[in-house]
């Protein structure tokens, strides 16, 4: 009996040992919800740890939920998706954050604008966390955006499941 219950409380601790990020050859999914002015959809991202505190990741993001416009129009399939590459700085290690957390701020470059992004995690278990971010154009390609140019190219939300793969 000693050596299940022994057997059970390493099972446990392994469990428990989750690490929000890597290094070299992290790969982390997410999937979640995306929140943001005029709509809500779904979101997915992949990250791939390059180095010790630094990953490359690629977004895509659909607008289910769209109000529409004063004439009563609805948005086109290309009006609600969009899709981005992204660099991250893993900081969790380097603030010193429990290893089941991390802040990624990055920089992100999209179908409709360069952007930045900062978000956090943090892992329950070795392959299941939480995530939730905030994304923000610092150039749009368009400025004088019209109709519903302006959906995934604002302030934006995320907030879901990470998961290692």
């Amino acid at each position: 009996m000693k050596k299940v219950i022994t057997l059970l409380l390493l099972s446990s601790v392994w469990l428990t040992n989750a690490q929000a990020f890597k290094g070299n050859g992290d790969v982390k999914g997410q999937v979640g919800l995306n929140l943001q002015n005029g709509g809500t959809g779904l979101y997915l991202s992949s990250d791939f740890g390059i180095g010790e505190n630094m990953s490359l990741g690629l977004t895509a993001n659909y607008l289910l939920s769209v109000a529409s416009d004063d004439l009563g129009n609805e948005p086109d399939f290309g009006d609600r998706i969009d899709f981005k590459a992204r660099f991250n700085a893993n900081l969790g290690d380097v603030l010193q954050l429990d290893p089941k957390m991390d802040v990624y701020p990055g920089l992100d470059v999209g179908l409709r604008n360069f952007g930045g992004h900062l978000g956090f995690r943090y892992f329950f278990t070795e392959g299941f966390g939480l995530f939730s971010e905030a994304g923000f154009p610092i150039a749009k390609y368009d400025k004088n955006t019209t109709g519903f140019e302006h959906l995934n190219n604002q302030f934006v939300v995320n907030i879901g499941m990470s998961f290692n793969l």
